[in-house]
Parts: structure tokens; C-alpha cells; sequence
């Protein structure tokens, strides 16, 4: 199965956050643009490293009209230990059954759980990037951020 592609539509999603709260990609989508970075698994090395990443821009994504948005195959328990360790301060999405990252084409049935795939939605749920790198934890957001503010400056 391959990733979606800029240009299609991301597909509908509601699922809970850390807390707890039902979260639809739609309700994200009313703040501005969403940057939703999948990740293997909350509090291991590479997820801790690409997550705290993307806390430390988060005011330069609200600068650009952006929040990130974290979605793993983890339970609700997880994300808010992950949360709490880490400080996040961002959703961090439960999707246990991992319906989404099928939706989104980045399921795994070997390794991990899912591929470690950054897509930046427009607020009319259009795909406008898609970033995979299994080993640049960083690469993620730095991109997500050029393409964001190159949208922001035309």
C-alpha cells in the first residue's frame, strides 16, 4: 500500500487525543493548516527525538497558521505518559486499531507498527506535502515548516 500524495484529499478521522478527547481531522482543520506526523511507538528513542522537535517549533508553526499533530498506533495511557514525560503540548492521537494509518497508507505489518510519515493538510483537507524518513527525526518538521511558510509568503 502506498502513502497518500499531494493533492488528494486526507481522509476523515476521529480519534482520541492524551486526554481523552475525540479529535476529527475536520475540528483540527478550523484552527489552520494541520502538520500530522505518524510515529512507531510514544517514549522510544526516535519518536521522543522527532516529537520534541516538532514541540520546540510549535511557535513557528502558529506563526505560519499551523499545529502539529501526533497520531501513533499507541493507547490514550501512552500518549499521556508521552505527553507528560516530554511536555509535548501538541494532540497526540490514539489510533489503536491503526484504521487511520491504513486510511493514510502507512501501516506496517513488519518492524514497526507504522512508517514514520509527516503530511502537511491545508485547511480544505489537501495533502500539500508528504515527508518520509525512517532515520532523520528532524527532517519531518524542518521540511513541514519551508513548505508551510513558502505557502504563507505567495
Amino acid at each position: 500500500m502506498k502513502s497518500l500524495r499531494i493533492g488528494e484529499l486526507a481522509p476523515q478521522f476521529d480519534l482520541p487525543d492524551q486526554t481523552g478527547t475525540q479529535r476529527s481531522l475536520t475540528s483540527l482543520l478550523e484552527e489552520g493548516s494541520v502538520v500530522l506526523f505518524f510515529y512507531p511507538a510514544a517514549l522510544s528513542g526516535g519518536c521522543t527525538k522527532e516529537a520534541c522537535h516538532f514541540r520546540n517549533l510549535q511557535a513557528d508553526f502558529a506563526a505560519v497558521g499551523a499545529q502539529p499533530v501526533g497520531i501513533s498506533m499507541d493507547t490514550v495511557d501512552a500518549q499521556a505518559q508521552f505527553d507528560g514525560k516530554e511536555s509535548l503540548g501538541m494532540p497526540l492521537l490514539s489510533d489503536a486499531d491503526g484504521a487511520v494509518a491504513t486510511a493514510f497508507g502507512v501501516r506496517r505489518k513488519y518492524i514497526t507498527p507504522v512508517k514514520r510519515a509527516t503530511f502537511v493538510i491545508a485547511p480544505d483537507r489537501r495533502i500539500v506535502e508528504v515527508i518520509e524518513s525512517e532515520w532523520n527525526m528532524e527532517k519531518h518538521a524542518d521540511i513541514a515548516l519551508q513548505v508551510l511558510g513558502a505557502a504563507v509568503k505567495r
